[in-house]
């Protein structure tokens, strides 16, 4: 796994991904910091972890749609797929080296953290919390994008396909709004990313929902080994 991770990794920094991704997230997030906390006159940062959702959901599928599309496209799945090493330790590496891109990427929001500490005091359990909150559901999010690329070998399909699945799972709750059965309505507004989300914006840590999306990121990742196991056999 170690050395699948490695290549991830280092195909991000010899490609534009990796560029891309940290540029738009640094340029996106600094106008809404600026926007919901400077300009504003707050140290609370709960408006601004609250709109970077949505920044999250449009990113995430750029650093995962090459992740299997691109290794489709060039025959090299064949390799992989040949390799001594487990489909699990495959998908993993990948998996976690696109985690690590993404956590390069949130960690700016500390940055900004330590901005408003210098000009005023901050409630720094919730900020942690909201952080952490951002990586848990960044990692739920990821392993959906490359379940995505693994049924593609085009990497456009694949950020477009992730991008609308991954706006499917943030939008839940609104479209809970527009049914009349409460029993389908209970179970999307449960189901509803950004109404776990949201909780921690508020100070609520609930671990339920870090179980939640804890859950759906070894399902997805689960699923992407069942798609490569059944081509392995096929």
């Amino acid at each position: 796994m170690g050395a699948i991770f490695r290549r991830e990794l280092g195909s991000f920094f010899t490609s534009s991904i990796a560029y891309v991704f940290l540029f738009s997230f640094f340029i996106t997030s600094g106008w809404i910091f600026y926007g919901s906390t400077v300009r504003s006159g707050t140290s609370d940062m709960s408006g601004f972890f609250t709109s970077l959702l949505l920044i999250v959901v449009i990113l995430i599928p750029v650093l995962t749609m090459k992740s299997f599309s691109e290794e489709k496209k060039q025959k090299t799945d064949q390799g992989l797929l040949t390799a001594p090493i487990s489909l699990t330790s495959i998908v993993l590496g990948k998996y976690f080296a696109v985690l690590v891109m993404y956590l390069i990427g949130v960690s700016i929001v500390l940055l900004y953290a330590c901005i408003l500490a210098v000009f005023g005091s901050v409630d720094w359990l919730m900020i942690i919390s909201n952080y952490a909150a951002l990586v848990i559901v960044g990692a739920a999010f990821i392993a959906v994008g490359v379940f995505i690329s693994s049924l593609t070998e085009n990497q456009a399909v694949a950020a477009i396909g992730g991008i609308v699945c991954l706006l499917v799972l943030y939008l839940l709750d609104l479209f809970a709004n527009f049914l009349d059965t409460k029993y389908v309505s209970d179970v999307l507004n449960a189901l509803s990313f950004y109404n776990r989300y949201y909780e921690f914006t508020c100070g609520i840590f609930n671990l339920s929902s870090v179980l939640f999306y804890i859950s759906t990121a070894v399902i997805f990742n689960f699923l992407t080994i069942r798609v490569f196991e059944k081509k392995r056999w096929s």
